[in-house]
């Protein structure tokens, strides 16, 4: 058997999906049941699914199906939050052998040879069952679960359902997998989870994530780069704050569970938030660190939104000037209390959602503009693609390779990102290529003294196989 994956929806999904590449890979070449139809062992697809719209769960259908025509001898495996909410709906799809619950594709046993789908009740989850993860296929910076699941109960979401009670990994377990993935070469780690912002206070002691964060970052001093996921804006913490004001290895770059911009809507949705903590939380990180990045999720169109509470929140959002938007059209969720609230037409929720992204857009452009002939570090992903230390989109005039942390200066700006002359590798006049000057490398460098100093990858630990599809 071999094993392959196709995954859908957040950072986490990510990280889970590393996860299972491991406890799956265990079983690579052994028999499966099923053959090719060559006599080999069959491949098995992995399709880790997201709930959070009904977009993505169609995203999921769809793949399952392309794959089942095209592919008919593959064993398809289907977990994640959609496949947990209603798991005999995904069992029923052509060529799906199995369907495993959130708590299920985590545990070894679950990818055994023939083992049985298994789908346990998430709400008595009590664990986050830490795996020790050292190579993200594809990619250049790693994932790292720090929180799962969520308390709160906004009217929109069903993800609570899908993922449990909240529950933080013990800071131990965070410091060891981040220690790991900068000993196997990555520069740059994510703390990602359902929401990390309520991490801790089933730990002993109660740490916040500000203080996981300090921690980590005093624990593991070689890891040149730190990023957190989505973060409620009322729930960040004073250490947190400390933390983006002081320490130049947490990214200047914070990104916002928003939702509206309108504190009658924020109320129906049940946020922890109005506009004025939202409004509090930008201006406080813009004070503490004057250039920083700050992205939203937005929901356009949610029920009972009308054209004047839409243009509160477009008004907000355009006098905030967010240059990274994540904007969905509302999904109604089966079950949710959202879901039963009169609704909004689907023309008007997309319309309102392609207003958003052109004002997001008109202010990423700005601050694109604004980084134009500033001195950045690039982490790159592709040979002439990475993104900055503000998570701006970079396009390097000249190669690198895939996995470096380099500086480069800001030549040019578009809609779409930044381009960057690489002044860790420039041509002279005579087209010479002068010393590379790296500032790290993922999967191992070696040092050569040259005059300025000379890093070269060691290409016998150089990992070529990566892809496009960067979670952002």
């Amino acid at each position: 058997m071999t094993t392959e994956l196709l995954t859908f929806g957040c950072r986490l999904n990510t990280y889970e999906s590393e996860v299972m590449r491991a406890l799956a890979s265990r079983f690579d070449g052994k028999a499966d049941g099923d053959t090719a139809g060559d006599g080999a062992p069959g491949t098995t697809i992995i399709v880790n699914t997201c709930a959070v719209t009904a977009e993505a769960e169609r995203q999921a259908r769809q793949a399952i199906r392309r794959t089942a025509r095209e592919r008919p001898d593959a064993r398809i495996v289907v977990t994640g939050c959609a496949a947990q909410l209603d798991p005999a709906a995904w069992a029923g799809l052509p060529n799906v052998v199995r369907v495993l619950g959130n708590q299920d594709k985590l545990k070894p046993e679950s990818w055994a040879p023939d083992a049985p789908s298994s789908v346990s009740d998430i709400m008595a989850a009590r664990d986050t069952a830490p795996q020790l993860v050292t190579e993200f296929a594809g990619r250049s910076r790693a994932f790292v679960q720090v929180q799962q699941g969520c308390d709160h109960r906004c009217t929109f979401c069903i993800i609570p359902f899908g993922r449990g009670p909240s529950r933080s990994v013990p800071m131990g377990a965070v410091v060891a997998q981040v220690r790991a993935l900068v000993e196997a070469g990555y520069q740059e780690v994510v703390l990602t989870g359902v929401d990390i912002a309520s991490y801790g206070p089933d730990l002993p002691g109660a740490p916040t994530l500000g203080q996981l964060v300090r921690r980590l970052l005093a624990l593991v001093p070689d890891l040149p780069r730190l990023r957190l996921s989505s973060l409620d804006p009322a729930s960040i913490d004073d250490d947190l704050w400390r933390l983006v004001a002081e320490e130049p290895r947490l990214m200047p770059h914070l990104h916002l569970s928003l939702q509206a911009g309108s504190d009658l809507v924020l109320k129906r949705m049940k946020r922890r938030h109005l506009c004025a903590d939202a409004r509090a939380a930008i201006g406080r990180a813009r004070a503490l660190r004057p250039g920083i990045a700050i992205g939203a999720d937005l929901i356009a169109g949610f029920p009972t939104e009308t054209d004047a509470l839409f243009a509160e929140t477009l008004e907000f959002v355009a006098a905030a000037e967010l240059p990274f938007l994540h904007v969905f059209p509302y999904s109604e969720r089966p079950g949710t209390p959202a879901a039963r609230m009169p609704a909004v037409p689907v023309a008007q929720r997309r319309e309102r959602a392609a207003r958003l992204r052109e004002v997001g857009r008109q202010a990423a452009q700005g601050f694109f503009a604004s980084q134009v002939g500033r001195t950045i570090t690039v982490l790159t992903e592709t040979g002439d693609a990475g993104h900055s230390e503000h998570f701006c989109p970079v396009r390097m005039r000249q190669p690198v390779e895939a996995g470096r942390l380099v500086e480069a200066r800001v030549v040019d700006a578009s809609d779409e990102g930044l381009w960057a002359e690489n002044l860790s590798r420039c041509a002279g006049e005579d087209g010479a290529q002068r010393p590379v000057r790296v500032i790290g490398s993922a999967r191992g460098v070696k040092e050569e003294r040259a005059d300025p100093i000379t890093l070269t990858l060691d290409a016998a630990h150089l990992d070529l196989s990566r892809a496009a599809g960067e979670v952002s």
